[in-house]
């Protein structure tokens, strides 16, 4: 499994980052406001902002603040402007990373992450650098222990999922952002439950880590997404199994 799912899975296993700093209703709030802005506030006629919905519904968010946010992105509620920005750069040993933010000041969040990035050994790249490494695609992992590979791999490709793998202890469904949410919609009516259920962008080509790296990029990945404006984070690294069990987090 590279990078852009293990790191999601080793958040999962650590308690959720995000939630546990109380800033996941944040962070779907701003996405939401931005998919309703871009698509409109019907979530029939919007995929991106049905999708934000799904997740936030399956974060306990409350009905008001849903429709609050939706709200602010149609323009029937005062709101802040919010632009979406991409960064591109380097991690420590050469590792390709892409981070998408949202922010209410380009200047404040471009110096944070410049700032992040040199201070572990990288730094910030011109648009274009690294993305050519990643595709976005939807991943689905669930636990392998719990759910036997027969009925995730039939549910997943009857769905219109491209590929399932089994790994350690989870399976890795991958999907077209276009059967993303279909996919997902047969786990959640499956009563599955999902340890990372997101489109994100995947590395077509990983570096394998020594321990040392990893631990290097695992703390660099950590403090990205302390940043309340950054979203999401990928990476093209990948720790094999041996290293990841002796790796102090």
């Amino acid at each position: 499994m590279s990078g852009h799912s293990k790191w999601h899975s080793i958040k999962h296993k650590k308690g959720a980052l995000d939630a546990k700093r109380g800033r996941i209703f944040t962070r779907i709030i701003r996405e939401m406001t931005i998919a309703a802005r871009l698509g409109g506030g019907d979530p029939d006629a919007n995929p991106r902002l049905r999708t934000v919905i799904a997740k936030a519904k399956e974060a306990n968010m409350p009905k008001d603040n849903i429709e609050k946010a939706i709200k602010k992105g149609t323009g029937e509620l005062e709101g802040y402007h919010l632009e979406e920005i991409v960064y591109e750069g380097y991690g420590p040993s050469g590792v390709a990373i892409m981070i998408d933010a949202l922010t209410d000041n380009k200047n404040r969040t471009t110096a944070e992450i410049r700032n992040i990035l040199t201070k572990s050994g990288g730094n910030l790249g011109e648009n274009g650098c690294v993305s050519w490494i990643f595709e976005k695609k939807g991943v689905i992992t669930v636990n392998a222990e719990k759910y036997d590979e027969d009925t995730v791999m039939e549910l997943a490709l009857d769905t219109g999922a491209d590929d399932v793998k089994s790994e350690d202890d989870v399976r890795e469904i991958t999907t077209s952002p276009e059967a993303f949410e279909d996919v997902s919609n047969s786990f959640r009516e499956k009563g599955i439950e999902m340890l990372v259920n997101e489109v994100m962008r995947v590395p077509s080509t990983t570096i394998k880590l020594d321990a040392k790296s990893a631990e290097r990029i695992l703390h660099l990945m950590e403090k990205l997404e302390d940043v309340d404006d950054v979203q999401n984070v990928a990476a093209n690294f990948d720790i094999p199994n041996e290293v990841m069990q002796t790796i102090v987090l």
